[in-house]
Formats: structure tokens, C-alpha cells, sequence
């Protein structure tokens, strides 16, 4: 499942997508490290986008839920089918996402990204920690037709037209968290 993404996206990029339906952006305590980053990985921090009143807010959080057993590691995916998410929705920005396919390393490493955009977002959650702070997690699905000849699960990408959808529990989950279409990501060998 998807333990590697990238984020190559400015703040202004964020202000003028949500900007275009009408919300404004908060940034508590200045932006966040928007540094483009090829490669974030499970425990890393990371810039998450969720409701607030009036508008959206682009915090700094920790990627990977407390676990819900001692030594257990971090929740970085989390299955949506069947479940329903009454609470603290957000969105994960990202550039691209990885995944591998192998059994030896070095594993063969492929690239997604959408089809016709720079960016997007994952439908994501976030909870606060035990040690302070905020974490978040990445919903999952079955895979899509652009993902199934690679893994046997996906991450859930939402349509720009969604994410308000998702953020303001407008819609059942089963309309919102599932596959794209064929042909939605830009699929390519990176190693």
C-alpha cells in the first residue's frame, strides 16, 4: 500500500483551488514547510488541508495514526469500504505517489500522477495524538484499472469537484471513496 508520496505544490496553488470554490485558506501560525519534496514517507510531516469555519486550513501533521495496540506501527492506510467517517475528514495534497512491485529489493518502483493536473488530493482522516499534535492517515480502496496491474489496493484520490464534498460530509462515502476511471493517472517506471 502507499508508504511513499511526493508534494511539489506552492501555496499559491492551494489559494486559488479553493479559491475557485469560493474558501478561503488559513494557515495557523504561517504556512507550513512547503518545500517540494519528492518523497514523503510514514511518520514524516506533511501539509493536510481540512474545514474549519469560513473556509479551509493547511496545517503541518504527522503522517500515521496512533496505533490502537501497544508497538503496533503507525496507521498510514486505512480501508473505507463499509465504513462511514462522521468526523474529522481531510484532504492530503500530493504531486505523485509511488508503489513497488517485487519481492527482493531493490523493488521496481512506479510513479502516479493525475492525468492533466499537477496535484491532487488524497481523502484522508486526522485524529490528535497521544503525545500532542495532529496525525493523519490515507483511506484506501480496491484497486482501479491504472493501479490493479500493480498492487491489489489503492489510495483513495478524490475529483477537485469532491473535496468539498468530502470535507463538509455532504455525500455517502461509497459515492465519494472509490477508483477512478481507466486512464485518470499517468503511470510510469521510476526504477
Amino acid at each position: 500500500m502507499c508508504n511513499d508520496y511526493g508534494n511539489h505544490i506552492g501555496y499559491a496553488a492551494y489559494v486559488e483551488a479553493f479559491s475557485q470554490i469560493k474558501l478561503p485558506v488559513f494557515t495557523p501560525g504561517g504556512a507550513p514547510n512547503l518545500e517540494p519534496r519528492e518523497d514523503i514517507r510514514p511518520t514524516e510531516t506533511a501539509p493536510v488541508i481540512r474545514r474549519v469555519d469560513g473556509g479551509v486550513e493547511l496545517v503541518a501533521q504527522r503522517w500515521g495514526l496512533d496505533p490502537g495496540r501497544p508497538k503496533a506501527p503507525p496507521v498510514i492506510n486505512f480501508r473505507s469500504e463499509g465504513r462511514h467517517f462522521a468526523r474529522q475528514r481531510c484532504l492530503v495534497p500530493a504531486s505523485h505517489f509511488f508503489e513497488f512491485t517485487g519481492t527482493k529489493a531493490p523493488k521496481s518502483k512506479w510513479r502516479f500522477r493525475m492525468a492533466g493536473e499537477d496535484w491532487f488530493c488524497f481523502a484522508g482522516l486526522w485524529r490528535p495524538t497521544a503525545s500532542g499534535g495532529d496525525a493523519f492517515t490515507i483511506l484506501t480502496t480496491a484497486p482501479g484499472p491504472d493501479v490493479a496491474p500493480i498492487h491489489d489496493r489503492q489510495v483513495v484520490i478524490l475529483p477537485k469537484d469532491d473535496w468539498m464534498a468530502w470535507l463538509d460530509l455532504t455525500r455517502p462515502e461509497e459515492e465519494l471513496l472509490r477508483p477512478l476511471p481507466a486512464g485518470s493517472r499517468v503511470v510510469e517506471q521510476v526504477r
